[in-house]
This record gives structure tokens, C-alpha cells and sequence, in this order.
């Protein structure tokens, strides 16, 4: 058999040889700092830093229970519950009646502590969706946590405003473990959003975008075992939002902020209104963009957050309406022909029932009363900054990463994830400015084989410079992104910062069962 990665121009065991000449190199360094594994032993012994002063300290406990989810017998799950031991107690929102965690909500410049108990019966770790945090707080599965103890996370908070989450990141659990309820929303403020004066309190509302499947018992199901279904990734037959089906968002005739996460395994969704008005977009991953922007639909992809500008000012007591999810073309083995009748296979009822590109409604909104607020839509929402290519180290090299299956697996750049291992093309200098282009465009029989892969880099938000191949309107590629995707057929280019932490952060598809299976890579921030 020959060598998955020679296959595409990498030799493994010259990887390997510069892994292990990694290791070595200034382990002194790496060792004092905490940034290697095997050396820095830190999960074992952690205790709080004297030194570090919190702003907001808790208890974030992951443990079974169980919620009233649809009528009759209640659903066993598993959740987060924070308990506050300094700070605010009204910086930590529950969701009523739902499986997720609660909702964290921090100042840009706060530092905060987070005590992390693991009371399932798997080991686990949180990563921290989208912030800006030192490798060791990052949450990579190399620190998982057994059942029955603890991580520590002490971090400054670094982020611009915006929607953040958290999910557990233990290798090959991330899908089942965020499938029976292990997520929730991590909000930042900072002055400069606080300024423009967009819809709060009430009005801003989040809205985390889930599908389940649940037996005849109001059990949640999860997989069948079968490999085509982890090979496309898990789909539910219900759409959930804030852990409730058949979801109505209640609103008055007021402008709104609804702040979107696609917290679904695999299902991408391509959000219209359905009583046709433009959907005006004003933040993505990383916090608001300079300015609205307007789109017909919008994709959003697992892992992705969006922030929606909603004006009902106009509409009478008792006007409904949906945010619906337009049909479209997956490609490849995620949709059409091939992909639905490859899943034959699975389990009857799943797949079959609500595929990944057929319409559907997500919620439904209506009207319930009249009131009088002065919220307007602002012409400027943040300062961000042009994009500037030509600052990368690598501008007329970009570091390329095939997207592509091999053998039955999706891989990068033929690799799947290997604990420790880092290869030659995946090490970048503290300080510099890179070029990354994702390339998901196979080629031949590979475009029937292909599939959307959400593309997320931990630790970093990042630019989108360029995009080309299929032509879809549906991005919103403006301002600070940390998930991206990428239809089949697609190329993107990206400008990151490595500007102030080194140490080993990870790179994946956001597509959970993909990520399980190893489509999923180190990358390592050296000094």
C-alpha cells in the first residue's frame, strides 16, 4: 500500500524525523512554558495562579441529566451547569428548559477562571470556539479530562465583541458528546459595540441552530454504526432551536439582534426569510462588520455564527413569519442521487428524512405586541481595517491544504490526526503573517466523492482574501471569521496573524464526524 502522504508530494517519515527534531528543539523552553506534551504535566497538578486576578470565576461542570424535551418520558442528556464564585451572577444566562449550557457573558480585558469538572462517564475538554487563548487553555484533546476531575482555565479575554461558543474537543467523542447537549454561547462586549447602540436586553437574542433524531421513548439517537454515515456526517430529522423543537420566536414590533450559531453536527443551512425581505447582516464569527450587509440568503455551516439585524417595527400584532432553510445543491456524497442512496444502508428514518439541502422552516416568528423603541439600523457598526495580502511572509507562497478522501477517510493534505505529530508545512513563526489557501476542488471520480467541509482554525480569527470555483452569493466573507466554508469545487484563501502565542493549536473540519474521523491537524506557533 503505498504511503498516504507521498501520495501527494509529503514524505511521512521526513515528517515524522522533523517531529521528533521538534520535540527536542529548545525543550527547555517548551517545557518551562507549558507547550509540549509529556513535559508540561499541567492537567495533573493545576491550582489557581496568585498572581492572576479574576474578574469572573467559575465552576463549569459537564454531567448526565435529563430534560422535558418533547411530551411524555423527559430525554436523557448530557449539560453544562456553571456555578458563579466571583463576579456578577447575571453574567451567567440559562436557557430555560433546554439541554444546552448556559450562556457566559464577558467584557473584552476581563481575565477570567473557569474551573472545568468533568462528571461524565467519558473523558472530556472544552475548547472555547472562536477566542483568542493561550494554547494550553484552548482546549486540545491532548489534556482530556477523566471522569471525575478537573482542567483549570485562567485567560485574559482578548476578543472583539461578538457570538463565541464552547464545546467539548476530546478526539473521536466531539460529535456524540456535543450531539447529547455539551455546548453553549459565550457572548463578549467591549466600548466600541456598547457605542453604536444595537438592539439589547430583550432584543438581543441568541439562537443556537441544532438537529436531533429521538426514538419512540424521547431518547435522543445518535448514530447507526454504519461508516457511510460518519463518512457524511450526522443528521437529524428535527430541528431544534435553543434545545426546543418546533421553535416560535415571540417579538415585538421593535428591531431585534439575533445572534445565530449553527451548533449541528453536520447540517449546513441557507437562511431566508420567508416573506422575502433581505436578511441584514451585522456581525460574523469574530464580532460586528464595519457596516451592514444585505443578502437574499445566507449559507451557515457548522460551527459558524451570524448576527442578524431584524426590524418587525412595521409589522402589525399577530404578522408571523419563518426564518426558513432554502433547498440547494450539497455535491458530491453529501447530497443528490449519490449521497441518498449510498445511506440506504443506514438507519431508516434518518438521512433519508430531512438530507443536508432540502427547505425546511427553522423558526417561526410572530408579533405578539405593540411597543415603541428608537433602535436604528447604524450605518457604521466597527472599525476593522482593510485586509493587506501583501503583509504575509508567504505571499506569493501560500501554504496550501488539500481537502480530499483517501482510502475511505477524509484527510488534509492526505493526513489524518495524530495526537502529537506536526509536519514540516504545518509550523509557523510567532509573529508572522501568513496566506493559508483550502482547496476542496478534488478532481475527476474525487468531485463525486467530495463533500462541504467547514474549515476552523483554533486560536485565531482569521480574513477571507479570496474565494473562486462554485458561484454561490450566499457568504458573508466580511470581517473576522474562525470557521469558513467550503462547498465542493470551492478554493479559499485566508490571511491569519500568529502575532503573540506559540505553542500547539489545532485545524479541522468543523463537520463533527468528520473531525472524529481525523480530518483534523496540528498546527505549532513556534518562538
Amino acid at each position: 500500500m503505498r504511503n498516504r502522504n507521498t501520495d501527494l508530494g509529503f514524505d511521512s517519515r521526513h515528517s515524522r524525523r522533523h517531529f521528533l527534531k521538534l520535540a527536542g528543539y529548545g525543550t527547555l523552553g517548551l517545557m518551562a512554558a507549558g507547550l509540549w506534551p509529556g513535559f508540561d504535566g499541567f492537567a495533573a497538578g493545576q491550582t489557581p495562579d496568585t498572581e492572576f486576578i479574576p474578574d469572573l470565576d467559575i465552576t463549569l461542570s459537564a454531567r448526565p441529566g435529563e430534560v422535558p424535551v418533547l411530551p411524555g418520558d423527559p430525554t436523557l442528556i448530557w449539560r453544562y451547569h456553571a456555578t458563579v464564585h466571583k463576579g456578577d451572577r447575571t453574567r451567567i444566562a440559562e436557557i430555560p428548559r433546554s439541554y444546552l449550557g448556559p450562556i457566559i457573558k464577558v467584557h473584552q480585558g476581563e481575565k477570567i477562571r473557569i474551573r472545568f469538572r468533568n462528571a461524565i462517564p467519558e473523558e472530556s475538554i472544552v475548547h472555547w470556539h472562536g477566542l483568542h487563548v493561550p494554547a494550553i487553555m484552548d482546549g486540545h484533546p491532548r489534556y482530556v479530562v477523566p471522569q471525575g476531575q478537573s482542567y483549570l482555565y485562567e485567560f485574559e479575554v482578548k476578543n472583539r465583541a461578538g457570538t463565541y461558543w464552547y464545546h467539548p474537543h476530546p478526539h473521536g467523542r466531539t460529535g456524540p458528546q456535543v450531539y447529547r447537549g455539551l455546548a453553549g454561547l459565550f457572548l463578549v462586549s467591549d466600548e466600541e459595540e456598547q457605542a453604536v447602540g444595537l438592539p439589547d436586553g430583550e432584543y438581543d437574542v441568541p439562537l443556537v441552530i441544532q438537529d436531533r433524531t429521538f426514538d419512540s421513548g424521547n431518547q435522543l439517537v445518535y448514530m447507526s454504526g454504519h461508516r457511510m454515515e460518519r463518512m457524511t456526517g450526522f443528521l437529524g430529522d428535527m430541528i431544534m432551536v435553543n434545545g426546543l423543537p418546533d421553535f416560535t420566536l415571540p417579538v415585538s414590533t421593535a428591531a431585534y439582534r439575533l445572534r445565530l450559531l449553527n451548533g449541528s453536527n453536520s447540517r449546513i443551512y441557507k437562511l431566508a426569510w420567508e416573506d422575502g425581505r433581505p436578511l441584514t447582516i451585522i456581525g460574523t464569527d469574530g464580532g460586528l462588520l464595519e457596516r451592514p450587509v444585505f443578502r437574499r440568503y445566507v449559507f451557515l455551516s457548522p460551527g459558524e455564527r451570524l448576527e442578524i439585524w431584524a426590524d418587525f417595527s412595521d409589522n402589525p400584532v399577530g404578522y408571523t413569519t419563518s426564518l426558513l432553510s432554502l433547498p440547494f445543491d450539497v455535491g458530491g456524497m453529501g447530497g443528490g442521487r449519490m449521497g441518498r442512496g449510498m445511506m440506504m444502508g443506514g438507519r431508516t428514518g434518518q438521512n433519508l428524512n430531512l438530507p443536508n439541502g432540502v427547505a425546511f422552516s427553522v423558526f417561526k416568528v410572530k408579533v405578539a405586541q405593540p411597543v415603541k423603541t428608537d433602535y436604528r439600523l447604524p450605518d457604521t457598526l466597527s472599525e476593522i481595517g482593510p485586509v493587506r495580502p501583501d503583509d504575509a511572509a508567504n505571499f506569493f507562497r501560500p501554504r496550501q491544504f488539500y481537502l480530499t478522501m483517501r482510502h475511505m477517510q477524509w484527510t488534509i493534505n492526505g493526513r489524518v490526526f495524530q495526537m502529537e505529530e506536526v509536519a514540516d508545512d504545518e509550523i509557523v513563526q510567532l509573529g508572522s503573517t501568513e496566506i493559508w489557501e483550502f482547496n476542496n476542488t478534488g478532481g475527476g471520480m474525487m468531485n463525486m466523492m467530495n463533500m462541504p467541509h467547514p474549515i476552523h482554525l483554533h486560536g485565531k480569527q482569521f480574513r477571507v482574501i479570496e474565494r473562486s470555483g462554485v458561484a454561490h452569493e450566499g457568504y458573508v466573507d466580511e470581517g473576522w471569521k474562525d470557521t469558513v466554508l467550503l462547498m465542493p469545487g470551492e478554493r479559499i484563501k485566508i490571511l491569519v496573524d500568529f502575532d503573540d502565542y506559540p505553542g500547539m493549536f489545532l485545524y479541522h473540519c468543523h463537520n463533527l464526524e468528520h473531525e472524529d474521523m481525523g480530518m483534523m491537524r496540528n498546527y505549532f506557533v513556534r518562538e
